[in-house]
């Protein structure tokens, strides 16, 4: 079953069904096998999901696209979860439904052939007043990957234009943080159940996510991470925005399938180049061979949503991406202009400036604590 979902939260202010429409909404989606475009077509047979429920199997058979044996299953209400059960764990987790009839439902996902039907939804309302760009990449990116996208996603953010990811590990996480870094709205969109943290090394984040952004997922509650599903939550990363940007991926990674998606559903595509020497840059510089944008900052993409002049919501410009640097010595500004965006090794360093091992080492030293380099894992060092 292509699962839809719902939208939760339980804020004065969110915009709720009555719960007999609710549960009407959530039966009829529960029920085992019916997909969106069967869902779809009984709406437009029956006017609503209530009055498809308690139609007879004569009526139900009559209508285009829907199968006897899915018929059969309204009938007999042979449901994949109980749909009383599954309000009471929305109320529990502060979930709500939201359907594609609602005016709070994202106008451009609604505009895609396969948009789901339902959402279930945790957290904040969607902003509609606003753009959305998705920033999605490599599970096991690089350290410049990491500062990619939670440096485009804060300035994207800043901007006022909302960010939209799959709380995976690696790039997903980097851009939900940059963005909440930097106050903006965040969109996570799960291969799960909205009740489930996928990985759960990001309960914190989904916490976080729920408090100050929105989860959305158009999987049952309780659904587990299988690896079926989140090819298909792709299409609303893609879909929910005026486009996607691919941070860093392999030429399999699954952030491709996502672009696929966008070109498909006419979004726009970016795509962060890295080193040609590094494998998980190869999806991304595939795709700007093919046509993908080229971002060197979030200026590149602003510039294509005609935002190029807007100012931070905090207002006034946001802030320079290279702010003036503080006085140095000759050794730190010989190492400051030899480390770079990629892990440098120290040897490395020492080889490349001319210096003494001892030299390197206390001028490195330097910049960290004028934060102007940082020391990773194994004496590598990075901007």
């Amino acid at each position: 079953m292509v699962s839809a979902g719902s939208k939760s939260l339980a804020k004065p202010n969110s915009m709720k069904m009555p719960q007999d429409e609710t549960y009407a909404w959530l039966a009829l989606y529960l029920i085992s096998g019916l997909g969106i475009s069967a869902y779809r077509n009984l709406l437009a047979e029956f006017g609503s999901p209530g009055k498809a429920l308690d139609a007879d199997f004569a009526s139900l058979s009559r209508v285009k696209g829907l199968r006897k044996d899915i018929a059969r299953k309204i009938v007999n209400r042979d449901f994949i979860s109980d749909p009383e059960a599954e309000m009471r764990h929305m109320k529990r987790i502060g979930a709500r439904l939201l359907t594609y009839r609602h005016p709070g439902y994202p106008p451009l996902l609604g505009e895609i052939s396969s948009s789901p039907v339902v959402l279930y939804v945790r957290g904040r309302d969607i902003p509609l007043d606003r753009h959305w760009i998705g920033v999605v990449g490599s599970r096991n990116p690089t350290y410049y990957g990491l500062k990619m996208a939670e440096n485009i996603s804060f300035a994207l953010a800043e901007r006022g234009v909302g960010v939209i990811s799959g709380m995976a590990k690696g790039i997903d996480t980097a851009a939900h943080r940059g963005c909440i870094a930097a106050g903006g709205a965040t969109v996570a969109v799960l291969g799960t159940g909205a009740d489930r943290v996928y990985p759960a090394e990001n309960i914190k984040l989904m916490e976080q996510i729920v408090e100050r952004g929105t989860v959305i997922s158009e999987f049952p509650l309780g659904s587990p991470p299988e690896a079926r599903n989140f090819p298909i939550r792709n299409r609303i990363i893609s879909g929910i925005g005026k486009g996607v940007l691919v941070v860093e991926a392999t030429k399999k990674s699954g952030s491709l399938i996502t672009a696929s998606f966008a070109l498909e559903q006419g979004r726009d595509v970016f795509a962060v180049p890295g080193s040609i020497e590094s494998f998980k840059s190869t999806g991304t510089h595939l795709l700007i061979k093919q046509g993908a944008k080229l971002v060197e900052n979030a200026e590149d993409i602003l510039e294509e949503l005609g935002e190029g002049t807007v100012h931070a919501e905090q207002g006034g410009p946001i802030a320079s991406e290279r702010l003036p640097l503080p006085e140095l010595d000759e050794p730190e500004r010989r190492l400051y202009d030899i480390v770079g965006e990629y892990p440098m090794h120290i040897d490395q360093i020492v080889r490349l400036s001319g210096l003494s091992s001892g030299e390197v080492s206390s001028a490195l030293m330097r910049l960290e604590l004028k934060e102007l380099v940082k020391q990773l894992p194994g004496k590598q060092f990075v901007h």
